[in-house]
């Protein structure tokens, strides 16, 4: 059986670390083949997380920078090309909600190859989202649904998907985090940072709503000053959220905060150990927020909507509007020792790879 892994971005190489090494102990006869589309063109970066991981793509497409619209056609056209010459996969399994995703969705629907989709069913309802189209469009293509949450189940329900076709199987995320826990664990990224006390915040923040509006983003630095004072505050800032500070004027209330480290894009091992070591992680991100509820973290998102609604009904997020004395009164929460605890939700054990890869074996 020949399965294909279509990746993208590195939310996508983070979910699919385990399969070659469970197929091969399954079943010798499944064959993997990774397939990279280069939609995150930070070479470097791909690079570190496919040495950490052990996981270099057997072919990648190598598509330039370009609008959505451009990547995704690119992607189709270079995945035909590719799928021409090594011949068709019995299935084409796609993680995620980015531009890859989708493409490869469209493609396996027109070239008839039967496709997977995981992290299936997730939906946010929020239609200005890029990642929501691209969820919505790829379950509408997709023969094996793999949910990682119950929620996933109600909505592919609602839509009236085939209830047979539906696998609750955990979260392949999680099974990275299990499986490395040890490289994470020996990180040096605390002593690297001059970090030597759990009594550091960690901060993510990249949308467009948060980081590209001056009146938001003048909010945020108001926030990293009050969060400072008592906290050293670690943010992995984006590139584009550093171009806006400089255009907004606001560069320098960043630069001359002594208590603010500004780190580039991390590995995933130094990430990890921060997110396990922090005493509270602020962010806008997605996956965040599932790493923070497998680590019992307490996790401050501050969006109006969640995909993942598990990680706040169980887990240890929050989803906050964006204002300043409401995020104060939940920083004070969780220094009275108020905030909830949460919990790690079913299946997220680090068997979801396991899982899926029996579901493939005994459907196709």
């Amino acid at each position: 059986m020949k399965i294909s892994i279509l990746i993208g971005t590195r939310p996508n190489f983070i979910k699919v670390t385990q399969f070659k090494k469970c197929a091969a102990i399954l079943d010798p006869n499944i064959k993997i083949t990774v397939i990279h589309t280069g939609q995150h063109y930070d070479e470097k970066m791909a690079d570190v997380f496919f040495k950490q991981f052990n996981l270099l793509p057997d072919h990648y497409l190598n598509i330039a920078p370009a609008s959505a619209n451009k990547q995704i056609a690119d992607i189709m056209i270079k995945l035909e090309e590719l799928i021409d010459k090594i011949g068709k996969p019995d299935l084409l399994l796609v993680p995620g909600d980015v531009n890859s995703t989708m493409a490869g969705a469209l493609f396996a629907n027109k070239s008839g190859i039967k496709l997977g989709h995981i992290e299936a069913g997730l939906r946010s309802f929020d239609r200005t989202m890029p990642e929501e189209f691209n969820r919505i469009v790829t379950d509408e293509l997709t023969d094996l649904f793999f949910i990682t949450e119950p929620s996933g189940l109600e909505h592919l329900k609602n839509e009236k998907r085939d209830i047979s076709k539906i696998h609750f199987v955990g979260n392949t995320m999680i099974d990275t985090m299990v499986a490395f826990e040890n490289e994470i664990e020996a990180s040096p990224v605390l002593k690297d940072l001059g970090i030597n006390s759990a009594k550091f915040v960690l901060m993510t923040m990249h949308r467009p709503a948060t980081v590209d509006n001056k009146a938001e983003f003048e909010k945020l630095i108001q926030l990293i000053e009050h969060v400072s004072i008592n906290y050293m505050v670690v943010f992995a800032i984006h590139p584009r959220t550093i171009k806006n500070a400089k255009e907004f004027g606001l560069y320098d209330k960043i630069t001359n905060n002594k208590n603010l480290i500004c780190t580039e894009p991390l590995d995933y091992f130094a990430f990890q150990k921060l997110v396990k070591n922090c005493a509270f992680i602020l962010t806008d991100s997605g996956g965040i927020q599932e790493e923070s509820t497998f680590r019992q973290k307490p996790c401050l998102t501050l969006r109006p909507n969640t995909e993942r609604p598990i990680t706040v009904t169980e887990g240890s997020n929050t989803l906050l509007t964006f204002d300043i004395e409401t995020v104060k009164s939940y920083i004070a929460k969780i220094e009275d020792g108020s905030y909830k605890k949460g919990k790690v939700p079913e299946m997220w054990d680090g068997k979801a790879t396991e899982r899926i890869l029996k579901i493939i074996s005994t459907k196709l």
